[in-house]
């Protein structure tokens, strides 16, 4: 079955012969395809979740694994991800760098490297961790290729809400790495990521409403109006800040967890209230939307350093 479409006949005809691409510019290619930024993301809840779940420092080896291997299924699912989406991104500013967009790499060279790095991914996980904990990487490749990439994002303005289950798995292998099973406070912090993924992309795609209408895909930040969004944004962060303090009545999360978890949430919420109120009054910018997208990872991140550290400090306060 040819891996071509008529996209892909015009980006190949803008790589002419004489300008052959080198192995540096190749390598640096076959890296973009991963999505860096966003595995970088992924690995900032695996690592404090592997010390929460140990409830200190976990097995070197294991880790290291662990953190190898969901980098490279999260990679995998990103190259899938730009393989499947390549008639879409030439349509959209944001990802019209994209090397399958630029000609920087053939759809065959990206099809055969997303899969070849998410077999590896499932063998470091399943040699290094523990057959769960490759399984759930598995289950993690598929939510985002086929589920959301495939099913949801074109059809649906809900499909980052479910779509977006692909960005909780990594919480889940690292627990499962360690303690070889799937337990409840792995399950808070799976439902902490999904609560949070509706209110850190929707500002995003506000500011890029044109890209995602041009190239007809229903996120709800354009199709929909910024007051509308907007409600959506507010109700979701206080979902996420409420969930993730279920770990203090569960008996896990002791004073540092719960002290970054109140201050950190508060926050969270406070912004996107100033959202709101923005959207309402119609004075809300692109760049302030923005604002509350790159807040939000810095909420998620200082969330996970007090759950990095608190199992070094004090005891859990209920349980």
């Amino acid at each position: 079955m040819s891996t071509r479409t008529p996209g892909d006949q015009a980006v190949a005809a803008a790589v002419t012969p004489e300008k052959r691409i080198g192995f540096k510019r190749k390598a640096a290619a076959y890296l973009s395809l991963t999505k860096p930024r966003v595995i970088e993301l992924l690995l900032v809840t695996t690592l404090p979740t592997m010390f929460f779940a140990q409830g200190g420092l976990p097995n070197f080896w294991v880790a290291l694994a662990t953190m190898v291997g969901g980098a490279f299924a999260a990679g995998s699912a990103g190259a899938f991800n730009c393989y499947l989406d390549r008639d879409m991104d030439q349509l959209m500013n944001r990802t019209k760098k994209r090397p399958l967009v630029t000609g920087e790499l053939t759809p065959r060279e990206a099809l055969t490297f997303a899969s070849a790095l998410g077999a590896v991914a499932i063998t470091v996980l399943w040699v290094g961790a523990n057959p769960l904990a490759a399984g759930l990487g598995a289950l993690a490749m598929f939510f985002y290729v086929v589920i959301y990439t495939m099913v949801l994002k074109r059809r649906t303005e809900q499909n980052i809400i479910w779509g977006g289950l692909a960005g909780c798995f990594p919480v889940l292998i690292a627990w499962a790495a360690v303690r070889e099973a799937v337990e409840w406070p792995a399950l808070v912090l799976f439902f902490i990521i999904f609560l949070w993924t509706p209110p850190h992309y929707w500002p995003l795609s506000m500011k890029y409403r044109t890209d995602y209408q041009n190239a007809d895909v229903p996120m709800l930040g354009a199709v929909a109006s910024a007051k509308t969004v907007s409600v959506q944004v507010v109700l979701y962060s206080w979902a996420t800040v409420a969930c993730s303090l279920l770990l203090i009545p569960l008996g896990w999360a002791g004073i540092t967890y719960s002290a970054f978890a109140l201050v950190a949430g508060g926050w969270f919420i406070y912004e996107s209230h100033v959202l709101y109120r923005r959207a309402q009054n119609e004075s809300l910018t692109d760049k302030r939307a923005m604002k509350l997208f790159h807040l939000s990872i810095l909420y998620l991140t200082i969330l996970f350093i007090g759950l990095w550290i608190d199992p070094f400090i004090g005891s859990p306060l209920m349980g």
